[in-house]
């Protein structure tokens, strides 16, 4: 059966994960590759939505083999567009479960927080990051914006299968919580002497701040360290997603240089 109209029951309900007041339990994810990698990695898919033309096409045949394991329905093209989020659909999307239970793992020792970031781009570019680096989690403010929307999952590359977001009500408390449970927390600023090179990574919480105001005053004033990326040209500040890609980073070359990682995974 191919499913025709766009007012079919199950239609509706997957529209309206287009909106991030129905993603509290589940979220879209669209594309061959990233419906593959889902595939591959296990998570919890409750529905693949595949158009016709795409269901009919010789050369996707080894992609639908592995769709005999899930639910799924076929649609025409038409009804897939009012489901894709962007403009050349590639006419195949998963309905992936949430992990709505997903705690803080305080035996890691590098843990990122981000404080009320507002671009999408940011937000996968980090969560793209951390799992390049093995960083499997990633602490969120209430005021972040949705990891789980179309444009951030679509900017992770799949890194979103891999890299746990925890979404908490109260950043500032979470991070007391940790500090007393032995973390430090490390907010980035440019009102510090203090560069990322002078500090140790070990056990840290590194908080990275909105893109126009930084991190939050509040937040500054429980942090055990202020760091700053040092800066040789006239450009004084940072875009958030680099900014935090070369305080990651930062922590794997301290981890290479302690001999901590394996020679076979210090090559690319």
């Amino acid at each position: 059966m191919i499913i025709s109209s766009k007012n079919n029951e199950v239609i509706k309900e997957i529209k309206k994960l287009k909106e991030k007041k129905y993603r509290e339990n589940k979220f879209i994810v669209e594309g061959i590759k990233i419906v593959e990698e889902a595939i591959n990695e296990q998570v919890k898919i409750s529905l693949i939505v595949i158009t016709e033309n795409l269901f009919n096409n010789n050369e996707s045949i080894k992609y639908f083999e592995k769709l005999t394991q899930y639910k799924y329905i076929v649609v025409t093209d038409k009804v897939f567009l009012e489901l894709s989020d962007v403009k050349t659909p590639q006419g195949i999307l998963a309905v992936i479960e949430k992990d709505i239970n997903a705690k803080i793992d305080e035996d890691a020792d590098y843990i990122m927080a981000l404080d009320d970031l507002q671009d999408p781009g940011n937000i996968g570019t980090i969560i793209r990051t951390l799992d390049s680096a093995n960083i499997k989690q990633l602490i969120v403010s209430k005021g972040t914006v949705d990891a789980y929307s179309p444009k951030v999952v679509r900017s992770t590359m799949g890194a979103i299968f891999r890299v746990k977001v925890i979404e908490v009500d109260n950043l500032a408390e979470t991070l007391k919580k940790l500090q007393n449970n032995g973390y430090e927390v490390v907010s980035t600023s440019l009102q510090t002497d203090k560069s990322i090179y002078d500090i140790s990574y070990n056990k840290k919480v590194v908080v990275i701040g909105n893109e126009g105001n930084g991190v939050s005053k509040e937040i500054q004033e429980l942090s055990d360290y202020k760091v700053k990326i040092p800066m040789l040209g006239k450009t004084e500040s940072l875009n958030a997603s680099v900014a935090a890609s070369i305080m990651i980073y930062e922590y794997v070359r301290e981890k290479f240089s302690m001999g901590d990682v394996p020679f076979s995974k210090k090559l690319y």
